[in-house]
């Protein structure tokens, strides 16, 4: 019997969100692996101890897809030997150190400014490691790319993210996960945080249809493009848009909207056959139809 609309979603949602394998084996092994080595290079006794290993990005709330993005680690290197003196004015040294540790696995340096060392792995797939001291109270010196550094304050970002998946009654990260494939599918000219944070901000309520929900991103997406780092350090997060970048992303926008809206409409005319093969544009060619 051919799905509706509904299950159709439902269907999809499944395929794009990662495993309880992935979730609870693979990604966690992937982090440890990190870690270890990190600590193995960098022991106590060195003059820069790796302290902890922090899971973040989309790993960390559950906005991942599949096939998997990259995961992040934030690998957190401690003063107590003073190394913070050492690099305050030099990060390449500092990123290069990080990097160094891999020396004989294939890496490169990647971000909007090479701020991490990007890991792959024999076995597929990559690991971004951004390297950084503790300021305090959950912010972080992060290398700039140009040897200076900047403030992050990921797990900041991400306890904010959990509160509105939480008082959004738990809807939030699927329809994040949707509209990250629907970016995906037409040339990802949204960043991940970027795109999280715009939805995290737009919606007051969120119930549990997500064809509505899609409908209502796209359509209201033009007016929170610039949106504010919720961990207070970033500024705007649609920054590094240009301005051709930006009318890209509003016709892509528009046109997603205007397909939502149909395939809603026949939808609600029991037309599921039409629904689908618009949904099927939109999310891409993986779309149930």
């Amino acid at each position: 019997m051919p799905l509706t609309t509904r299950q159709a979603f439902d269907t999809f949602l499944q395929e794009i969100t990662a495993t309880e394998n992935q979730r609870t084996s693979f990604i966690p092994g992937r982090k440890k692996s990190v870690d270890e080595k990190l600590a193995t290079k960098f022991p106590p006794a060195s003059d820069m101890p790796h302290a902890r290993g922090i899971l973040m990005g989309s790993a960390s709330k559950n906005t991942i897809i599949r096939p998997l993005d990259d995961i992040d680690v934030l690998a957190v290197f401690s003063n107590v030997n003073n190394a913070w003196d050492k690099y305050w004015n030099d990060s390449h040294a500092f990123i290069y150190r990080i990097r160094d540790a891999y020396s004989g696995t294939l890496t490169q340096q990647v971000g909007t400014r090479g701020q991490a060392v990007r890991v792959f792995y024999k076995t597929g797939g990559h690991v971004d490691v951004a390297p950084v001291f503790s300021r305090g109270d959950g912010v972080y010196h992060l290398p700039d790319g140009t040897g200076g550094w900047i403030l992050t304050a990921p797990t900041i970002a991400k306890d904010w993210f959990d509160e509105r998946h939480r008082a959004l009654g738990y809807h939030l990260a699927p329809l994040v996960r949707l509209a990250k494939t629907w970016n995906r599918a037409h040339s990802k000219r949204m960043r991940s945080f970027h795109l999280e944070t715009a939805i995290a901000s737009m919606f007051s309520t969120l119930g549990g249809n997500h064809r509505r929900g899609l409908q209502c991103f796209f359509e209201w997406a033009p007016n929170w493009l610039d949106v504010n780092d919720p961990g207070r350090q970033g500024g705007n997060l649609g920054d590094y848009m240009t301005w051709g970048l930006r009318q890209e992303l509003l016709t892509a926008l528009s046109s997603a909207a205007d397909r939502a809206q149909r395939a809603n409409e026949a939808e609600a005319r029991s037309d599921h056959d039409e629904a689908k093969r618009l949904w099927r544009i939109i999310l891409g060619s993986a779309f149930p139809y």
